[in-house]
């Protein structure tokens, strides 16, 4: 029954923005940490930022740092990355993640195993 589900994905000249969406259902949560990753054909997929349940721990790639900002409203089950300053680099499959009942986002994050994964939205970012 939990999912998790992106959206605000598509195709953006280099230095514009956009906004992703992850609305997440069956599961509590204000119980659980939230990630954005990325994946792009022929690499390993990315940790790109991670949020506390209460948003009040964030953490970035260094790729991203300064240009993305992670989000979440409690009130709306719903996660937000802010992408702005786009680069063709960014092009990737983006993905949101879910982990219940820890504190992660002020460890290695990236490289734990996450409880819900969405099934992607494709950002591509043309030069």
């Amino acid at each position: 029954q939990a999912q998790v589900v992106e959206s605000g994905g598509g195709l953006v000249q280099a230095g514009g923005f956009l906004r992703l969406s992850c609305t997440a259902s069956g599961l509590t949560f204000d119980d659980y940490d939230m990630g954005w990753f990325r994946q792009a054909p022929g690499k390993e997929r990315e940790g790109v930022s991670c949020i506390s349940w209460s948003g009040g721990t964030t953490d970035y790639a260094n790729s991203v740092k300064g240009r993305f900002t992670i989000s979440r409203d409690n009130a709306e089950n719903t996660l937000y990355l802010q992408m702005n300053s786009l680069k063709p680099e960014d092009t990737a499959i983006y993905y949101c993640a879910a982990r219940g009942l820890g504190d992660y986002c002020s460890s290695s994050w990236w490289e734990y195993e996450w409880d819900y994964w969405g099934q992607g939205t494709q950002v591509t970012v043309s030069s």
